[in-house]
């Protein structure tokens, strides 16, 4: 029997290693080791002896056509084409000879890339849409990441703080970022219900999807004037702008009442300790862009008190146990509330259910 042709598709995505490096794919899993050459450089030695060198450089998230083009020309000049976009937006250059990295790091920094956010550095923020995509977005994000980045850019090209420092921003709590296990992180705020447009409804929306999409249960079906509408109990809404997604007449966003909190202590690694979820610092800023200028300097105080107080490979949750939550508030100055207490329906399970409190 004939073996059937090879069907040639486009249905998902295509082969992983006809995209790699030839020396990445010649001593694929065959790594002895790697060092860090110094802030943004790193080498891996692979056991045949074979080297291979990344330069890591920041970049924003939404790239314009004329900076990938940039990139791909400092690739095919400097690396033979080879480079890829980390989880947190960084470009990586991948060379196999040494001799290129200076001359490729000048050229990334004359064109206002900096090489860095390795090791005990802050790498570059991973953030979600924004303004510029989602409907939902209680805040900017990309204007925000650059005002905070601008802040705290020296911890990015330097390796000076105790240990790695992740920073997230989700501009929503649907939190398409990585909010939930970062270091240090910033969400945009809803904290008033939508606000149902009846005339629209009857015109845009479907009533029983539009109260199907509620994940609590907060959208009841009602008349008005003696069509199908809804009302929102505002008791039971938390804000995900769930309906606004399946129903335009449902607006979520308001100028005057979003806003942005502030969460510290999460990481993914389990290293010393296993990973956490971040908890809450502030709970609320208020929207003031261009410039951010009271949760850039929050941030920056956190970043600050960090480096200063925290031991050698510690990250931020890792400190705060250590120190104890009371005096995180006391070194940052942010005012305890009664917003900071967890009054969620199955907080029992998640109460620190010892009298103690460490200082």
């Amino acid at each position: 029997m004939s073996t059937a042709p090879k069907r040639i598709t486009d249905i998902g995505p295509p082969r992983y290693d006809q995209y790699l490096h030839p020396v990445i794919k010649k001593n694929y899993g065959k790594w002895q080791f790697h060092e860090n050459i110094e802030p943004g450089v790193y080498c891996h030695v692979a056991e045949s002896g074979d080297c291979i060198y990344t330069v890591r450089a920041g970049s924003p998230r939404l790239l314009s056509v004329q900076t990938l083009r940039l990139f791909a020309d400092l690739a095919d000049k400097y690396c033979g084409g080879y480079l890829r976009f980390t989880s947190r937006n960084n470009v990586e250059f991948l060379l196999d000879d040494r001799a290129q990295i200076e001359p490729l790091k000048r050229e990334l920094r004359e064109s206002g890339f900096p090489v860095g956010g390795t090791n005990n550095a802050i790498s570059n923020i991973v953030h979600t849409q924004g303004w510029i995509h989602c409907h939902s977005s209680a805040t900017d994000a990309s204007g925000l990441v650059k005002c905070v980045m601008d802040a705290v850019y020296e911890h990015f090209t330097h390796e000076d703080l105790p240990a790695k420092l992740r920073i997230a921003v989700a501009c929503c709590l649907n939190m398409c970022g990585a909010v939930h296990c970062s270091d240090i992180a910033i969400l945009g705020v809803h904290r008033l219900p939508p606000k149902v447009q009846p005339e629209l409804i009857r015109r845009v929306c479907e009533v029983p999807t539009l109260i199907a999409s509620c994940p609590t249960g907060a959208i009841r079906p009602t008349t008005t004037e003696g069509k199908p509408s809804v009302t929102v109990v505002e008791g039971q809404c938390m804000y995900c702008g769930n309906c606004y997604t399946v129903c335009p007449a449902m607006p979520l966003n308001d100028p005057e009442n979003d806003g942005l909190s502030i969460w510290v202590g999460g990481k993914v690694s389990n290293a010393r300790t296993a990973p956490k979820f971040s908890k809450l610092a502030v709970p609320f800023l208020p929207n003031h862009p261009p410039r951010w200028p009271e949760v850039v300097e929050a941030v920056v105080k956190i970043v600050d008190v960090y480096a200063k107080n925290a031991r050698k490979y510690e990250r931020v949750g890792e400190w705060i146990e250590r120190i104890g939550w009371p005096r995180f508030f006391q070194l940052t100055g942010f005012e305890f509330t009664r917003y900071h207490i967890d009054d969620f329906k199955h907080a029992g399970l998640t109460y620190a259910r010892s009298a103690h409190v460490r200082y």
